[in-house]
C-alpha cells in the first residue's frame, strides 16, 4: 500500500482527493493548518502541517516512507506569498530532503505562460498567476524530483464526466471531480513525470488524455 501525503486536504480538491485516493486503498496522510473537514479511517490519518513552518519542521512530518506528496493547498487570495508561492517552495525542499522523489503540484492554467496573463480571462488573477509561476518554475528548474504539474482552468462543483482535453489553447471549465479524478491517474502513470499538463473537461478519458501530453 502506498502512502500518500495531501498537503491543502481541507480544501475542496484536497477534501475529495483524499476520499478517492483512500477509496483505492492508498494509505493517506492528511495534511492541513486547519480543522480538517476530511474523516480519520482506516486509511486516512489526519496531521497539522503548517506552510508558514520552516522547510526542517516540514521535513520531520514527512519521515515515514512516504511515496509521493500533493500540493494542492492554497490561501483563496489571503496570503498568495506565503502560503501559494513561499509555501509551495519550501513544501517542494522538505519533500527533497526528506528523500521523497514524486511531488505532483496543482497549479493554474497558463501559470508559465506570463504573456496570456493580460487576456481576459486570466487578468483578475494576475497575483494568483505570479504566485503560481514562481512555485512552478521553482519545481521545474532547480529540483531533481519526479515532478508532475497540474494546470486547471476554473474549477465547478460539477459533477464529473471522466473525460478530459489537455494541451490546451483556452482555457475552459473544469469539474473538481475531474481534477481530482486526473489527479489520481496521474499518479498512477509514471508517462507524467517531468510534465505541465493544461487541461479543461474535454471528450477524452483521463487515463487516454494524458498519453497524448506532449
Amino acid at each position: 500500500m502506498k502512502k500518500i501525503l495531501v498537503i491543502g486536504s481541507g480544501g475542496r480538491v484536497g477534501s475529495a482527493l483524499v476520499s478517492k485516493l483512500a477509496s483505492l486503498d492508498y494509505s493517506v496522510l492528511a495534511g492541513s493548518r486547519h480543522e480538517n473537514n476530511v474523516t480519520s479511517t482506516e486509511n486516512v490519518s489526519l496531521i497539522a502541517f503548517d506552510l508558514l513552518w520552516d522547510v526542517n519542521r516540514m521535513v520531520e512530518t514527512m519521515q515515514g516512507n512516504i511515496d509521493a506528496v500533493y500540493f494542492v493547498a492554497g490561501s483563496k487570495g489571503k496570503n498568495l506569498l506565503q502560503i501559494d508561492l513561499h509555501g509551495a517552495v519550501k513544501t517542494i525542499q522538505a519533500a527533497e530532503k526528506a528523500g521523497i522523489s514524486r511531488f505532483i503540484l496543482l497549479s493554474s492554467v497558463f501559470a508559465l505562460e506570463p504573456s496570456r496573463w493580460k487576456e481576459s480571462f486570466l487578468k483578475d488573477i494576475t497575483d494568483y498567476n505570479i504566485a503560481k509561476h514562481y512555485a512552478d518554475l521553482y519545481l521545474t528548474t532547480q529540483t531533481k524530483l519526479d515532478y508532475t504539474i497540474l494546470q486547471p482552468g476554473a474549477l465547478k462543483e460539477e459533477n464529473g464526466t471522466g473525460k478530459i482535453t489537455v494541451d490546451v489553447n483556452e482555457p475552459s471549465s473544469n469539474s473538481i471531480a475531474n481534477v481530482v479524478e486526473t489527479l489520481v491517474a496521474i499518479l498512477e502513470d509514471d508517462s507524467t513525470i517531468g510534465k505541465v499538463i493544461m487541461m479543461h473537461d474535454g471528450e477524452t478519458p483521463i487515463k487516454d488524455a494524458l498519453k497524448q501530453v506532449k
